[in-house]
C-alpha cells in the first residue's frame, strides 16, 4: 500500500492583511509560547525514565510534532503570499481577498428560470 496523495491545486496566494495579521500572529504563538512549554513538560517526562510507558512522554512529543507541522505550513504559506490592501481588492473588483464563488452565477441563473417559469404559470 502506498501513501501517494495526488498534488493539491494551489491555493488563492492573495491575503488581507488582517489575514495575513491572523497567521503571522498563530505562528508567533505556536513557536514563540506553545513549542517551549511542550518542549519543557516533554524534558521532564523524559526525565521520569522509563518512556515506553509513559504517555505525558508519548503525548508530548505527539503534540511537538503537530506543532512543528503547523509551523512548517504556515511559514510556506506566508512566505508566498501577497498582502493586499483596501484600495487593490477595490481596483480588483473584490470585497475580499478570497477567489469568488463559481456557484453564484450558476444560482442566479437557476433562481431567475424558476422566476420565468412561475411568471409563465401563473399569467
Amino acid at each position: 500500500m502506498s501513501r501517494y496523495r495526488p498534488p493539491t491545486t494551489p491555493g488563492s496566494r492573495f491575503i488581507t492583511a488582517a489575514g495575513h495579521e491572523r497567521l503571522q500572529t498563530e505562528l508567533e504563538a505556536l513557536w514563540k509560547v506553545e513549542r517551549p512549554r511542550v518542549t519543557q513538560a516533554v524534558s521532564e517526562a523524559a526525565a521520569q525514565g522509563d518512556r515506553s510507558e509513559n504517555a505525558e512522554y508519548t503525548y508530548g512529543k505527539k503534540r511537538l510534532r503537530e506543532i512543528d507541522s503547523r509551523v512548517r505550513f504556515l511559514r510556506k504559506r506566508l512566505d508566498g503570499m501577497v498582502v493586499l490592501g483596501s484600495s487593490q481588492l477595490a481596483a480588483r473588483g473584490c470585497r475580499s481577498a478570497a477567489p469568488r464563488c463559481r456557484r453564484r452565477p450558476r444560482l442566479r441563473a437557476a433562481a431567475s428560470r424558476l422566476l420565468r417559469e412561475r411568471q409563465r404559470a401563473c399569467g
